[in-house]
């Protein structure tokens, strides 16, 4: 034990600066690599949708950078001091080689699912903050790295996706959102003032200082959906902005509930019955 402390207090005189520099210098390099991460997405900052969502795709990006960066830093640093402390660096790079090599047979899936995260990310297919739909999950991506998407879907519930696994993927919240509001009246009920009264409540609406900042478009009245024994089915179309769409959807319906009750005009059908002549049972005399 006395010849290995000494061997080390030895090693420590001889090689203990080279090892503090090699350490200092990963220090600074860690320093430096974080915040040039960090500068990245504070330059992709913007007050505008398009600028949010260049921050949203930045920031997802350099989460990946920096943690990639971090492992090579540190990598790199322990090759570089296991010389200094007298290891033989040979048989090292020798046995990870062969490691590397059974990994990469054992660990197909993960391999893939790396490949397909890199993908994801720099096509731009989705960021931490969209709302999308993926292998039957809908909900908000919460966390996003190169092996994996994390969701949370409506429930609340967290749901964790290998991106291996990741195929046909719709983006509900790039650029705009959409949606569609349908209404039916009796098929008695004149087509004509039904619709005028929705272009009334749709151009109220779109000059609702409340509500005109979170439309894109519309919303305008696109006409006679369709035709059943039900009735007749009227359609709006109402485009906004992200993360809107819900609160945008339930004004409208309400205010056309409202406008509809106001114009007498009804949205489900009524069945009146009359009754004609003596309803008494005669006795038979």
């Amino acid at each position: 034990m006395n010849f290995s402390l000494t061997h080390w207090i030895n090693l420590a005189e001889t090689n203990g600066v080279r090892l503090l520099i090699i350490l200092v210098v990963a220090l600074i390099l860690t320093r430096v690599w974080k915040a040039f991460t960090s500068r990245l997405v504070e330059i992709s900052k913007g007050q505008t949708r398009v600028g949010q969502m260049r921050e949203q795709q930045t920031r997802t990006v350099a989460g990946i950078v920096y943690s990639v960066g971090i492992a090579l830093i540190v990598a790199g640093a322990v090759l570089e001091a296991l010389p200094e402390l007298g290891f033989d660096v040979s048989p090292v790079v020798a046995i990870t080689a062969v490691a590397s090599l059974a990994f990469g047979f054992g660990a197909q899936s993960l391999v893939k699912d790396v490949i397909n995260g890199f993908f994801i990310v720099i096509e731009d297919q989705f960021v931490v903050g969209d709302v999308i739909q993926l292998n039957g999950e809908t909900g908000r991506v919460e966390h996003l790295t190169l092996r994996r998407t994390v969701l949370r879907n409506p429930a609340g519930a967290i749901v964790t996706i290998p991106n291996s696994l990741v195929g046909q993927v719709a983006n509900l919240n790039r650029d705009w959102s959409q949606a569609f509001i349908d209404v039916t009246i009796p098929s008695d009920e004149q087509a004509g003032r039904a619709i005028s009264t929705l272009e009334k409540i749709a151009g109220d609406f779109r000059n609702d200082p409340d509500w005109s900042a979170a439309l894109v478009d519309g919303p305008r009245v696109l006409g006679i959906e369709s035709l059943s024994l039900d009735g007749t089915v009227l359609r709006l179309q109402v485009r906004t902005i992200l993360n809107r769409k819900d609160d945008v959807a339930r004004e409208l319906r309400r205010r056309i509930k409202l406008g509809f009750e106001e114009s007498r005009i009804l949205l489900t059908n009524t069945h009146k019955v009359e009754f004609h002549g003596d309803l008494v049972p005669q006795t038979p005399a």
